[in-house]
């Protein structure tokens, strides 16, 4: 990680929708709120919206958590949660940027520890997140004619995706969330 001056790391925050300032240079548990979380991943289109229809991290997560086995569903769902602070950066960017990675697991560590999970990384969550990448990419970018390399070994669920509104999407995230 790049060291910040925690001067600055303390001055930059953004403002979330329950009106709490979250410091991602500096997160902590209690900047964690999974209203926040809920309602940011809603309103964020994935793939920088260069999809057929409004699609968004929450339902994403929300697929992801519906593909693990119950033990692993809180994490599945919670497993893009730092985006809804960082927003949702496309992978070839993100490769570009090793420090946004370093504080994007900074603000994953201050979530698991509010909510208790550390298995953000399992390999069955993993899984889960390419097979829904994979019925990403089927259903909402038709105009995605080229193979993509993470998606060589898998196969997408049957299952079609139903885009939800962000109000759809939201309520579902904060059932899912609720029931875990």
């Amino acid at each position: 990680m790049i060291p910040v001056d925690q001067s600055i790391a303390h001055s930059l925050f953004v403002s979330t929708y329950s009106g709490r300032q979250f410091y991602p240079l500096a997160p902590t548990p209690d900047q964690v709120d999974i209203e926040d979380i809920a309602h940011g991943l809603a309103y964020q289109c994935r793939f920088n919206g260069q999809t057929r229809y409004f699609y968004s991290v929450a339902q994403h997560s929300l697929i992801v958590a519906d593909l693990v086995p119950k033990r692993l569903r809180l994490a599945a769902l919670l497993h893009d949660a730092a985006e809804a602070y960082m927003g949702d950066m496309v992978k070839p960017l993100k490769q570009l940027f090793p420090m946004f990675s370093d504080i994007e697991a900074k603000v994953m560590d201050a979530i698991g520890s509010r909510y208790g999970i550390g298995n953000f990384s399992d390999k069955a969550i993993k899984r889960a997140d390419l097979v829904a990448l994979a019925m990403e990419k089927r259903d909402l970018m038709p105009n995605s004619t080229e193979s993509w390399a993470s998606l060589r070994a898998i196969t997408a669920s049957p299952l079609r995706i139903t885009p939800m509104s962000p109000q759809e999407a939201k309520a579902a995230f904060l059932l899912a969330f609720q029931l875990n």
